[in-house]
């Protein structure tokens, strides 16, 4: 499941290469994250279709799955895959479910219990809240592109470098939510997750989370 490494990255080159200044550079990366943080303060729910894409060096195929994610403010979050088989998890607060098929059985636990649901989780929570404060403790952030935005996250942590080499998050045109993730491993596979017919702010039921 070396998608949820999420949300929520992918080239080598420093950013700001073409004659910029140091100060520029901070300059512009305090701007973009400036708006990002705007953009993100003012997203209470949002909802859309996800297609992922797993790119192995030991197979001919991409290995497609599908599905949608939900998220609401206070730490409220949905993912579920529905092709090419049934299964996801629901988190509310500290507390969380997961199913692996159709037959509508779930576990509950702790989200605290299953360290790759506790992982995705908080990525996709500090993004939701453009905490890049949090964020830059565990990751080298590099600015790729200012319009639209799309930034590259490198490990600090020599743990986390076993699993990751880079990720690339691109931004919706107005900042207000992620359209594409590029997750790449230290053997050079990678996975290329888009989001979908995202919805900002539309009323989501509580029943998705519990």
């Amino acid at each position: 499941m070396n998608f949820i490494i999420i949300i929520a990255l992918i080239l080598s080159l420093p950013a700001f290469v073409l004659g910029q200044t140091r100060s520029e550079n901070s300059d512009n990366r305090s701007r973009i994250f400036s708006e990002i943080a705007s953009s993100a303060s003012q997203v209470e729910t949002f909802s859309c279709d996800f297609l992922q894409e797993k790119y192995m060096s030991m197979l001919d195929n991409v290995l497609i799955s599908k599905g949608r994610l939900y998220y609401k403010r206070n730490n409220r979050l949905r993912w579920e895959i529905n092709y090419p088989a049934t299964s996801g998890f629901a988190v509310n607060g500290d507390q969380a479910k997961r199913w692996e098929d159709d037959s509508g059985r779930t576990q509950t636990f702790k989200v605290n219990q299953i360290p790759f649901i506790k992982v995705f989780t908080d990525q996709v929570f500090s993004w939701a809240r453009a905490d890049f404060k949090r964020l830059k403790k565990r990751y080298h952030i590099k600015v790729l592109s200012d319009k639209p935005i799309k930034l590259m996250l490198l490990p600090i942590s020599p743990q986390e470098k076993k699993y990751l080499k880079n990720f690339q998050i691109s931004f919706a045109a107005d900042a207000s939510y992620v359209s594409a993730v590029e997750i790449h491993e230290p053997d050079d596979d990678f996975t290329r997750i888009h989001f979908l017919n995202t919805v900002i702010n539309h009323p989501l039921n509580d029943s998705l989370f519990n």
